[in-house]
Parts: structure tokens; C-alpha cells; sequence
């Protein structure tokens, strides 16, 4: 049983997926979207969970430090609504606060170069996201 991990933003959506016991997560790609043209890469993705097997879609949450949903949180909501409503997999949101500064610490004490850790930060905070959720299931 694979599972999905996504960080959505509006330019890209980072993809991770775990291994088939459920147990890690690797970063896949970053997906190039744009949401002001209502391009959100729901083609690409739909693939994916046809080609890998999915069935859970964690879907990152970011909320505001006070707890409050903001407009990005609402984006991630739509998001994870118009996934299960496309494929019928089920969606998690899980809250993804200061994730994406964790992905870009590990990669700045991995002294990766700005220009190759912005390639590779919103795979890796969706791998984050996924490993999280990952985790709390044990």
C-alpha cells in the first residue's frame, strides 16, 4: 500500500511517495502548476496514483502559527477536495507548519547550493509531510 504526499503551492506541488510497506518516504518530483490560470497539474497526479497504486493522498496543511487557515490552508483544502472527487482516493491533510523551513535547514547543513535547493525543496518538504504522517501511524 503506497501512499502520496503532496506540498501544494501555487507554482509547484512537491511529490513524494512511500515505499510499498508504508514505512519511508522519497521525494519524487516538483510539478510546475500555475493556480492564477487554474492549472493546478491534476492530469500529472491522477497518473501517478493510477501508476502507483495510491489510495491515501496526504495533502499538506499549512496553518497559521496561531492555529487559524489562512489562504494557502484553504488552497490545500480545494486541493485535497478535488483529488478525492477526481481518483476516489482518500486525503489527509496534515499540518505541514514549518516544514518547508526543515526541508531547506537540512539542505543548507547538507551544503547544497541555492540554485539546486531551489530544484529540489518542495519534493523534499513533500517527503516530509508524508514521513510525518508515516510516523504518527506506528
Amino acid at each position: 500500500m503506497r501512499l502520496m504526499g503532496l506540498d501544494v503551492g501555487s507554482k509547484t506541488v512537491g511529490i513524494a511517495l512511500s515505499d510499498e510497506l508504508g514505512w519511508t518516504a522519497q521525494g519524487l518530483k516538483t510539478l510546475k502548476i500555475d493556480e492564477e490560470k487554474k492549472q493546478f497539474g491534476f492530469e500529472e497526479i491522477g497518473q501517478l496514483i493510477n501508476e502507483n497504486q495510491i489510495n491515501t493522498v496526504v495533502v499538506g496543511f499549512p496553518k497559521n502559527m496561531n492555529g487559524t487557515i489562512g489562504p494557502r490552508g484553504e488552497a490545500s483544502q480545494y486541493y485535497a477536495e478535488e483529488l478525492e472527487r477526481r481518483f476516489a482516493v482518500q486525503t489527509v491533510l496534515w499540518d505541514e507548519r514549518l516544514t518547508t523551513m526543515a526541508a531547506e535547514r537540512i539542505l543548507l547543513e547538507a551544503d547544497v547550493s541555492r540554485k539546486k535547493r531551489k530544484k529540489v525543496i518542495d519534493k523534499m518538504a513533500a517527503a516530509l509531510i508524508l514521513q510525518g504522517y508515516l510516523d504518527s501511524k506506528k
